[in-house]
């Protein structure tokens, strides 16, 4: 297996050679839905807390005695049929939303997302990634020259998550000529993962011989 190397323009420039066991993994719909929903779920926090009837504050006395009066008897203002009463099976936070992900999921996860989206063309290797000022602008030609030169017209659109820029090491000119661009987003390309990387539609992985070596490390 082999792709194309782009150079920022959007020239080829060459080949690189990609491995079948990151890039030829089958589609596993369940799986990535599995990993992805339980990265969400770890990230949860308990906020919605309620009281019960026994720690709502008040209601220590009867409302009025149990007979004789013909209303309905009552031991408690606090009851949770009454206004400003306990809560009947409300969320409390001692709840815990955690899923526990083994590695190994995630991994062939985060394979066969890589795979499906080579598949659909939706990965690009660049050779190497330069702004000459950490200017928003040559963010934006940068990325109107690629959408362009390859053919991926979607790629220039300012609406939704379209590309996510994935570098060795972080170059603070990158980073501040894409951080305006609501469209993009740069990360290093060790810190990818299944949910970052559906919620972009491309994935531009930047020198391709390292980026290669970090992801059989993330895979393996």
């Amino acid at each position: 297996m082999e792709s194309k190397v782009y150079n920022q323009k959007g020239d080829v420039v060459g080949s690189v050679d990609l491995p079948p066991t990151i890039f030829s993994a089958r589609w596993n719909a369940d799986l990535v839905h599995q990993v992805v929903v339980g990265m969400q779920a770890n990230r949860r926090k308990t906020i919605a807390s309620t009281k019960g009837r026994g720690e709502v504050r008040g209601g220590g006395r009867k409302p009025w005695k149990q007979k004789g009066t013909g209303r309905a008897r009552h031991g408690s203002i606090r009851s949770p049929i009454w206004r400003g009463g306990g809560v009947t099976h409300g969320p409390l936070t001692e709840r815990t939303y955690t899923q526990k992900i083994n590695k190994q999921m995630k991994r062939a996860a985060l394979r066969s997302i890589l795979s499906q989206k080579f598949r659909d063309q939706e990965i690009v290797f660049l050779d190497s990634l330069t702004l000459s000022q950490p200017k928003t602008k040559a963010g934006s030609q940068v990325i109107n020259q690629l959408s362009t030169a390859i053919g991926l017209p979607k790629l220039k659109f300012r609406s939704g998550h379209r590309a996510l820029i994935a570098v060795t090491e972080m170059d603070s000119h990158v980073l501040r000529g894409f951080r305006n661009l609501p469209q993009v987003r740069v990360e290093e390309i060790r810190n990818l993962n299944p949910e970052l990387l559906l919620r972009y539609q491309y994935t531009l992985l930047i020198k391709p011989e390292a980026s290669l070596a970090t992801l059989t490390k993330l895979t393996d």
